[in-house]
């Protein structure tokens, strides 16, 4: 017979706090059902929420602090760019917008539980999803010592009628316009699921625009930019030097008003069942064009067949919560070591939901125009081919003959 392990009483917690319906139901959830304090963190990541007054809101719901924390640079700078430089996507067409955001959020959380002297975090994420997962996972490696709440996994407020009537009972301001989707928003992305969502043959609604227009009221002319890379990573638009952040929302604004970067697709998430989503990410788009276009003239063949080898194992570290992992680490320490020579400029076409890069240019590139011209070239003698061909015909041959 299994015997429960009773756990030490929660004194103060540290929850992840949007403003919204569920945390703050989940604030005043915690402070009635542990009787603990609880303090409050807002993190900033672009997405474009206006967050004054959120503390107010916090503390109002009975919150001892609240924190509202500006991360977009760090965000930008120590988890978008080494991600997108490994050039990874999910299933083929997820740039992990939503991913690459809850080890930040976990990682400050974490420095701020440590700072206050609490002993639990607590996060809003559902037990269908995989945040919960993400912020766990993150929690575990970062701070293994510090209790993880998940109200969701715990209460029997199972529907929004629920929340909505909690937060009535206890005098929580709520915003009484229903959303039609479940959305989730920083500078790199915005998802959408949920409403029509949930019939996978159903278009999405033109409400699902947020961060790019609708492909017919992009503009009728193409734009073109030009961005410059170094070691991987995106440094200047149209030879502005831009940080990381900056870079990140000006690339939003120019490829969302083309309808670049919306991606319609049913994922498998890593808690075992499919799920339909729309996902924009227009900025990112074009990162994710430009940098795979630069490569080509920069990365070694082999070099590049190694790290597209292990890009599945990478998507799954990001996608699965484990950022702070051990394998994820070392699969970044081959990708930073394989971008020290992808700098130099990538042209790019903007026009109707596509970006087309159209020119690109390296001190580093690999590309010899006399050795590929189809003119003469004095570099290269033909008649080699016929040995290399020799040889490489040799199993094939044999493989033959044996069958």
């Amino acid at each position: 017979m299994a015997i429960a392990v009773k756990q030490k009483p929660v004194k103060k917690v540290v929850l992840a706090y949007s403003g919204g319906l569920d945390t703050s139901v989940i604030l005043k959830w915690l402070i009635e059902n542990y009787n603990c304090e609880v303090i409050t963190m807002t993190a900033d990541l672009g997405q474009g929420d206006d967050l004054s007054g959120v503390d107010e809101k916090a503390r109002k719901t009975g919150a001892s602090k609240a924190y509202v924390e500006d991360l977009k640079e760090e965000f930008a700078r120590d988890f978008i760019f080494p991600m997108m430089r490994s050039g990874v996507v999910y299933e083929g067409r997820y740039l992990l917008g939503t991913s690459i955001a809850r080890p930040l959020i976990t990682k400050r959380l974490v420095e701020i539980a440590r700072a206050e002297g609490a002993d639990a975090l607590a996060h809003g994420a559902t037990g269908k999803g995989n945040d919960q997962v993400r912020f766990e996972l993150s929690a575990a490696a970062l701070a293994p010592d510090l209790r993880v709440i998940a109200p969701w996994r715990e209460w029997d407020l199972m529907s929004r009628t629920a929340l909505n009537f909690f937060a009535e009972q206890h005098g929580i301001p709520i915003t009484k316009g229903a959303k039609h989707y479940s959305m989730d928003r920083n500078m790199l992305h915005c998802s959408f699921e949920g409403g029509e969502l949930e019939d996978p043959w159903e278009e999405p609604l033109e409400m699902s625009h947020i961060m790019a227009v609708p492909v017919e009221k992009a503009p009728d002319q193409p734009e073109y930019i030009t961005l410059t890379f170094e070691h991987g990573d995106p440094v200047a638009l149209n030879d502005e030097e831009l940080s990381p952040a900056q870079m990140i929302l000006r690339l939003n604004e120019i490829a969302g008003r083309h309808g670049i970067g919306r991606v319609d697709m049913v994922e498998n998430r890593f808690v075992g069942m499919k799920s339909h989503g729309v996902y924009e990410t227009p900025g990112g788009t074009v990162i994710h064009v430009a940098h795979q276009d630069l490569e080509g003239i920069t990365l070694d063949r082999m070099t590049m067949r190694v790290r597209d080898m292990m890009m599945p194992a990478y998507a799954d570290a990001v996608y699965n919560g484990f950022w702070y992992s051990p394998e994820r680490e070392a699969m970044q320490a081959f990708i930073d070591k394989s971008q020290e020579r992808v700098s130099g400029k990538v042209h790019l076409k903007l026009y109707k939901g596509m970006a087309w890069p159209v020119g690109r240019e390296s001190k580093n590139t690999l590309y010899c125009a006399d050795l590929a011209t189809f003119e003469e070239c004095v570099t290269y003698d033909h008649r080699d081919a016929s040995g290399f061909i020799k040889l490489n015909s040799l199993r094939i041959k044999g493989y033959k003959k044996i069958r």
